[in-house]
């Protein structure tokens, strides 16, 4: 009731707005142009007069012209002030989003709608893996790192570098 009656309200204030405006156009326009007096005149002050009326309608015009390129010019460069300002300011901010938990199910549903009525175990096609398969598999051998440097160290170490290089190649 109440949310009608504030509409009806604004809806008086802007029609008294409107009446108001018209009237103050209707005052300007009779202050700014004066009435015509055609009976009695000439067809030369009919001509002078037709003159004088396009002299004014093109001043008029080179105005509204004028007025409309300013206008323009102002909104583009309000426009590029506006980029500037953003560009100052910085990325946007992105608001914190939280994570929502939505099982497969319910993601094909809302995706291809009500007609998914085939519920998908994810996790029936995953592959087991056993711990103790991938701990044999790497057997680890301990020993001591200085007698492989020094083993490895001058001539013959390099060549027992690049004859190793070289086996496993030729075989």
């Amino acid at each position: 009731m109440l949310k009608s009656l504030m509409l009806a309200k604004a809806k008086e204030c802007w029609e008294q707005e409107h009446e108001e405006r018209e009237a103050e156009k209707a005052r300007y326009l009779a202050e700014r142009i004066p009435t015509l007096q055609m009976r009695g005149l000439s067809l030369s002050a009919l001509q002078d007069l037709c003159r004088e009326l396009h002299a004014k309608v093109e001043v008029v015009d080179e105005e509204r012209y004028d007025i409309e390129a300013k206008c323009l010019h102002n909104t583009r460069e309000i426009k590029d002030l506006k980029l500037k300002v953003l560009d100052l300011r910085g990325k946007f901010k992105r608001p914190p989003l939280r994570r929502v938990r939505v099982s497969a199910d319910a993601m094909l549903r809302a995706l291809l709608g009500s007609k998914h009525k085939v519920s998908m175990d994810l996790r029936a096609n995953l592959k087991s893996v056993k711990k103790e398969d991938t701990e044999k598999e790497r057997p680890v051998e301990v020993c001591d790192w200085r007698k492989n440097v020094e083993a490895l160290s001058g001539m013959e170490g390099r060549k027992k570098m690049f004859d190793a290089a070289k086996s496993p190649s030729s075989q």
